[in-house]
């Protein structure tokens, strides 16, 4: 078994070294700024990441959640991907995002990446009725022979879907949740799990340790890290992320 550790670097950013592979998640990397696009919500980053996008390289495998959304896939990170390493997200960013190294796939499909069986699992975005607006997201769960089970759920608020995820593979070890409880005007619920939610999420799938993501650096995040850890209180599941540090799980 190799040593699985986190390297938390922003947002939802983080560096999950497992199984002798480099993973990343929703690649953030910009400094702080505002982001005004036509028709979109526009979103404010109040800090830089921990760790640049030159010093995470090399990477083997981005786990993209989503691509419409700034504050999961900024300039940086899309600079990230252009340098090549696999990409595995919707079927939509596989379309519309430059590059084979890019790839889409629907829920419950699988990609082989060394070792590592990396199975695209469902999400969704906000309430039910919000895919419209918000568009598709995905979560990943990643198995390798003699290694922990890990679970990463990308911009996910849903706790059904999490239900369905835990019955599919109920020996998940790690879970990356995306908490922070995500708010947008005109979409009257959260986007992302609240902090009480997050437990909720780590007793469906029975996971023996939670690192919190999606708490910090942007202004439309309605509870911060001290929210989750409050939340997460007595239980001994969440991990200390500190910024920038590598963690060993």
């Amino acid at each position: 078994m190799s040593t699985t550790a986190i390297t938390f670097i922003g947002g939802p950013t983080v560096l999950l070294e497992y199984a002798g592979l480099r993973f990343v998640t929703d690649p953030t990397f910009d400094e702080p700024q505002r982001y005004s696009e036509p028709g979109s919500t526009t979103l404010v980053k109040t800090r830089g990441p921990a760790v640049s996008r030159a010093a995470v390289w090399p990477v083997d495998v981005v786990l993209l959640s989503h691509h419409g959304h700034k504050d999961n896939l900024d300039w940086e990170g899309l600079e990230l991907i252009a340098q090549g390493p696999v990409t595995l997200s919707t079927m939509r960013a596989g379309g519309d995002l430059w590059g084979g190294s890019v790839i889409g796939f629907d829920d419950w499909e699988s990609y082989e990446a060394g070792p590592v069986t990396v199975t695209v699992v469902p999400a969704l975005h906000g309430p039910p009725g919000s895919e419209a607006r918000v568009g598709p997201v995905v979560g990943f769960v990643l198995e390798a022979p003699g290694e922990p089970t890990v679970y990463v759920s990308g911009d996910n608020a849903s706790l059904p879907l999490v239900q369905q995820i835990a019955e599919r593979f109920p020996h998940i070890d790690i879970a990356l949740l995306s908490a922070g409880a995500a708010r947008v005007p005109g979409i009257a619920a959260p986007l992302t799990l609240t902090s009480t939610e997050a437990v909720a999420a780590a007793r469906l799938l029975g996971a023996s340790r939670i690192v919190g993501l999606h708490t910090d650096d942007w202004e439309h995040f309605t509870e911060n890290r001290d929210d989750l850890e409050s939340a997460f209180e007595g239980t001994g599941l969440l991990v200390g992320t500190p910024r920038g540090e590598r963690v060993e799980l």
